[in-house]
């Protein structure tokens, strides 16, 4: 494992600007006192390990980052569990999906043990970062790009910086008496991701090349877009930033149905956890596809009777409205569905420490 020096912020925020930072601050707009550095080259591999002040970036204009998007990242949270302890979730998990990224990218891979001491080290540098409070944690933003300073495409850069930060993210639904449903927007003209690409990847280009569509969306006066598939623009496969997954209903039984990971969708871990509790909690489970059409279908008899995204950020945010340019429809009664709610409570109640974590998710860091 690589050795990390600490060198800690002689001034670190004060108390008030902390609670201040949960209290007003937009997700993602204020950054704790630390950050992770780690250095790769083609001559001593992983190196230069730091936990240093939070600080700008130094690079020549000429990064390889700059011009050809060689960059990943990944989204996980540490949260502070009843009886103040903090604890990771699945970070495992996060890494092998970050090594996953890397090779697609023809990036170096980091050693899962190196990339969890990473983000432990900086968790207990500013464990006093991390909120109290159901909904509230500490978002950590692992991320890798390319440095080597030229203007040459033909081979992959051959030095790299890995880095983490970290955020205190207020709950997701603040403000809100609960998760009220979202309308989606189904993108037609876009696509995310085709056959043999980096869909699969949590890379930077995958969001660059969304937010037009997640533009088009709000224009319609929906919150988020509904990607289909590239070729033949039928297959509902995720939403900007989020999985999707289906509660369908048949003969007295309910299966938790999700697009299958084909390449082209973003393995998320929130979904894979969803899949393993929908088991426990007595839902079938399904890894399938549907059509625009089979899910407008679906609702109108009833078969579908709640839908919901899931992710690092929201956790399960749920959907009441499908909006498209052939018109729309409600998904049941156009409010978040018990099935959908069930799931999110069992599922935040392990993170939080509330519920007996039995599948072994989260990771003690402090």
């Amino acid at each position: 494992m690589v050795d990390f020096e600490i060198r800690p912020n002689r001034k670190p925020a004060p108390d008030a600007e902390r609670r201040a930072a949960l209290d007003t601050a937009a997700f993602g707009q204020a950054f704790t006192d630390h950050m992770i550095t780690l250095r790769w080259d083609e001559e001593r591999g992983w190196h230069d390990g730091r936990v240093e002040a939070f600080q700008p970036i130094s690079l020549p204009p000429s990064a390889s980052v700059f011009h050809y998007g060689q960059e990943i990242f990944e989204g996980m949270k540490a949260y502070r569990q009843e009886g103040g302890s903090i604890a990771l979730f699945r970070p495992e998990r996060n890494a092998a999906r970050f090594n996953a990224s890397a090779r697609r990218l023809a990036m170096p891979e980091i050693p899962v043990e190196t990339f969890v001491h990473a983000v432990e080290l900086l968790v207990r540098q500013d464990r006093q970062w991390v909120p109290d409070g159901e909904g509230n944690s500490l978002y950590l933003r692992p991320m890798m790009i390319a440095t080597q300073p030229t203007l040459g495409f033909t081979l992959p850069s051959n030095s790299y910086l890995f880095c983490v930060i970290a955020s205190p993210a207020p709950g997701y639904f603040r403000g809100r008496t609960g998760p009220s449903a979202l309308s989606v927007w189904l993108s037609e003209e876009y696509s995310r991701a085709a056959p043999g690409g980096t869909g699969f990847a949590k890379a930077g280009g995958n969001y660059a090349a969304a937010f037009l569509a997640q533009r088009n969306a709000v224009d319609n006066g929906c919150d988020q877009v509904v990607w289909l598939d590239a070729v033949e623009h039928t297959w509902v496969e995720e939403m900007g930033g989020m999985n999707l997954c289906f509660i369908q209903s048949s003969g007295g039984s309910q299966t938790l149905m999700t697009p299958a990971l084909t390449g082209t969708l973003l393995p998320g871990v929130t979904r894979s956890s969803l899949l393993q509790l929908a088991g426990r909690l007595g839902l079938g489970c399904d890894e399938g596809r549907i059509s625009v059409d089979q899910w407008r279908k679906q609702c109108e008899t009833g078969q579908i009777t709640e839908v919901f995204a899931c992710g690092t950020a929201a956790v399960i945010a749920p959907v009441g409205q499908v909006r498209g340019a052939d018109g729309g429809w409600t998904i049941g009664d156009g409010r978040p569905g018990p099935v959908t709610m069930r799931l999110r409570e069992e599922l935040i109640g392990i993170q939080y420490g509330r519920i007996p974590d039995e599948f072994g998710w989260t990771h003690p860091v402090c």
